[in-house]
């Protein structure tokens, strides 16, 4: 698997989403050159590896808020790596 670039690895969800929301429409266009269009699309699968990390964090934190017998929600630290 290729190794996370910095600048997106120091993305928030936001910005990545849209950038790669970018890259999509850009390559359903079909107006990029063959070249252009695999480094896009290299770049879209980094994204969506990122987006899908941070989504699994955000996850992560909400499953981490129980509900204790008396219907009180309580949190609990989150082990996140």
């Amino acid at each position: 698997m290729a190794e996370m670039p910095p600048d997106i690895a120091a993305m928030s969800f936001e910005d990545a989403l849209s950038e790669l929301d970018r890259i999509v429409r850009a390559l359903e266009g079909g107006g990029t050159k063959l070249d252009d269009a695999i480094v896009a699309y290299e770049r879209g699968a980094l994204l969506k590896r990122h987006c899908e990390a941070k989504l699994r964090e955000a996850q992560a934190r909400v499953d981490r808020i129980v509900l204790g017998p008396d219907g009180t929600a309580t949190a609990e630290p989150a082990n996140i790596q």
